[in-house]
């Protein structure tokens, strides 16, 4: 293989300190802080609640201004695998509703990490805020097998609990107890994402057909019972992310198009798609926007998350039409939207008030390797603004600190969100003037002092893209020390100089730090495809199953730890998992010569036979043969022949998103090839971990691995 040359452009000129020995931390007690999700607010009380998975037991949690003393009030045990999700309070903040249990297969079948003799179940549960486990309720079962379907959503009046469960179908359960959850709709597909209208008396969800999805309203009686149903100009589009006008006379829904026969495979194409607004009475439907045609107008991965119809009847939506993820807002009437968040950064997460007057938004603005929040006064803002105008738009956060999930309370002005920081793990803060106040306390034995800060780099790749990475330098200085590249997931991600605000993330930081305490150099890399860095950046034409292009930068990143005069260039390293080992199996059969071990967690393999799975109608492309031969040539089994260095293979023999036959089929490969490899197999566990002693169990290994490959 042709060697790759490098450029180098580092930003910020790293020192590696000389200090005194400290006891080392175990993997352990650098994970053994609660992961904070679902957070969740009140609409008519000034409460919040979360869910702590702490040593892989979940419950819920709450906390109410302006003390912000955080409660737990579910008080489930033991490291189960048992997940808690969706969940809700009521408007009046009394009443916690919440789904509990595994994720299911296609087949239906829960996942059991645990192997338990009897098949855990996905219920949905209320709890009362002020009595704790003892007034726990059981609404009903959830049996949902859709990321889309783990979404509990409650009526405005508080009665009532819908969710997409069994057999695909809405159910529907009173809060109150005494009348069982019972089956709400009975159509054809699967209906998911149920809106309630803001007066109570209608649902709009979605009925995935497969080839195409439709908008359907139903109408929802005092008794729970279902008065009439009509569709919204129904199409063979796919309709999609329906959102109730406050006076719940209007929808406004996306749509984009309908199943498509014999396209080409190998060529990106633009995915156009719409914005539709309909009567909610009538069903009537008309187009208000429509994007363009190009790659950047194609629809955004935040489309369904960003879309809401503020209170002065506007309609909020993102595009990525400049080619970063923006937010726009359109008149009801249509016309040219105007931008809401122009400038050179991404837009992420976005929730809008109660009231629907202001909008709270997290992005890299200003700090392209963090997340802040930002906030809008909607009620403010002009798409015209004239001179002297009071500014609509506000910095909340910002500094060497990182926060996502804002939500505004019903006081209208105290924001609440989760964070972190280089060493301060995810925890739940409220905002006071420019400071934040974290809510609850860490574990007695998490090892804040002893973590590193990473330093900030950026490189270049072999065509010249710029690419930014994340050093993490071991407080003992030597000589030569052995030095390993992390490479994410996804692949759209962004890691951050800070724990990361998802799980398997901030599990991943919290290796790395363990890693950079037993003397390693680590440099997690944000390659091409992943995300905050432009849409252009996200989607390369050569990426992926097309060409790998993005391992140009994982090799860029092992080229730049080279020329650290602290590293020795014989001893790197890399690990990563799902999409990240299939990038560290790419470098070990691309590249034995420069890495020297790695670790591949659940990792793809062999991209052509993973084809038929990704692609809609992959086998009737015209291009089916090339996409193939393309895809198997962009995966490391083409290039298994120079596979020379030791693995660590580990996966769950139940992974629902990475075949474990990737892993099978990898191990008889290199055993034909007397290639060095161990594995650790996990009996029962998913793609993402559930249990938090198997992620114990096998970053422990990781750093056994390389403790054996690399720093002997």
């Amino acid at each position: 293989m042709k060697r790759l040359s490098l450029m180098f452009a580092v930003v910020v000129t790293v020192a590696v300190p000389v200090v005194s020995q400290k006891p080392r931390f175990t993997i352990e007690q650098v994970m053994s802080s609660p992961f904070p999700t679902n957070l969740t607010a009140a609409a008519k009380a000034n409460r919040m609640a979360w869910v702590f998975n702490s040593r892989g037991e979940r419950n819920v949690w709450m906390a109410d201004a302006p003390g912000f003393e955080a409660r737990q009030v579910t008080h489930y045990q033991g490291d189960d695998g048992q997940d808690i999700f969706s969940l809700r309070l009521t408007p009046d903040g009394k009443t916690a509703v919440y789904a509990r249990g595994s994720e299911l297969s296609r087949e239906g079948n829960v996942a059991n990490p645990a192997s338990q003799l009897q098949e855990p179940k996905q219920q949905v549960w209320a709890v009362e805020a002020e009595a704790g486990n003892s007034q726990q309720r059981l609404l009903g079962d959830m049996g949902c097998n859709s990321e889309d379907c783990e979404d509990i959503r409650l009526s405005p009046d508080g009665r009532w609990a819908v969710w997409s469960g069994g057999k695909h179908h809405l159910w529907l359960a009173p809060l109150a107890g005494g009348q069982a959850a019972h089956q709400l709709t009975e159509l054809r597909g699967e209906e998911v994402d149920p809106q309630w209208s803001p007066d109570g008396r209608h649902l709009a969800f979605e009925s995935n057909r497969g080839n195409h999805s439709l908008i359907v309203v139903v109408d929802v009686g005092d008794n729970g019972a279902v008065s009439g149903q009509h569709y919204l100009s129904p199409s063979a589009d796919r309709d999609f992310a329906p959102r109730w006008s406050a006076d719940s006379k209007q929808i406004v829904f996306l749509r984009r198009g309908g199943a498509e026969n014999h396209v080409p495979l190998i060529p990106l194409r633009p995915q156009s798609w719409a914005i539709w607004l309909a009567d909610a009475a009538g069903g009537q439907a008309r187009e208000v926007w429509h994007s363009g045609k190009e790659l950047t107008d194609s629809l955004p991965p935040f489309a369904r998350q960003s879309l809401a119809i503020d209170a002065g009847g506007r309609i909020i939506f993102a595009s990525e039409q400049d080619g970063r993820n923006h937010l726009y807002m359109l008149p009801l009437r249509g016309g040219k939207p105007a931008e809401l968040t122009p400038g050179d950064y991404d837009v992420e997460d976005v929730s809008v008030s109660g009231d629907r007057t202001t909008l709270l938004y997290t992005s890299n603005q200003g700090d392209v390797d963090r997340r802040h929040i930002w906030m809008i006064r909607l009620n403010w803002f002009d798409p015209e603004p004239k001179p002297g105008m009071i500014t609509s738009h506000f910095v909340v956060t910002s500094g060497n600190t990182a926060e996502w999930s804002p939500l505004m309370l019903a006081d209208g002005k105290t924001i609440v969100c989760l964070g972190s920081s280089a060493t301060s793990p995810a925890m739940p803060y409220h905002l006071s003037g420019t400071s934040r106040e974290m809510i609850g306390s860490l574990p007695k034995e998490f090892p804040a002092a002893q973590l590193v800060e990473p330093q900030i780099v950026t490189f270049k790749s072999e065509d010249g893209l710029e690419i930014h990475g994340q050093l993490f330098l071991p407080r003992e200085r030597k000589a030569k020390m052995p030095a390993v590249i992390f490479a994410h997931g996804g692949p759209p991600r962004q890691m951050m100089p800070a724990f990361h605000y998802m799980y398997y993330y901030h599990n991943a930081y919290a290796e790395n730090q363990y890693l950079a305490s037993q003397g390693c150099v680590v440099l997690a890399v944000n390659y091409r495809r992943g995300i905050m860095y432009g849409r252009a950046f996200r989607e390369p034409a050569d990426g992926g199953w097309r060409g790998s292009s993005e391992y140009k930068d994982i090799l860029a990143g092992a080229k730049y730890l080279q020329g650290l005069a602290y590293v020795d260039r014989k001893r790197i390293g890399i690990w990563g998992g799902s999409y990240g080992g299939l990038l560290t199996a790419l470098a070990l059969s691309r590249n034995s010569d420069i890495f020297a071990a790695g670790v591949d967690f659940h990792g793809v393999h062999d991209w052509s036979a993973l084809i038929g799975r990704r692609e809609e109608g992959a086998e009737q492309a015209p291009d089916f043969e090339a996409a193939m031969k393309l895809a198997y040539e962009s995966s490391a089994v083409a290039t298994v022949e120079r596979w020379k260095s030791p693995v660590l293979l580990i996966h769950g023999d139940d992974d629902r998103n990475v075949p474990f036959q990737q892993t099978t089929d990898l191990a008889q490969r290199l055993r034909r090839r007397n290639v060095e490899f161990e594995e650790l197999i996990f009996p029962d566990e998913i793609h993402d971990f559930l249990m938090w002693r198997t992620w114990v169990k096998g970053y422990q290994a990781t750093a056994d691995f390389f403790a054996q490959r690399l720093m002997r």
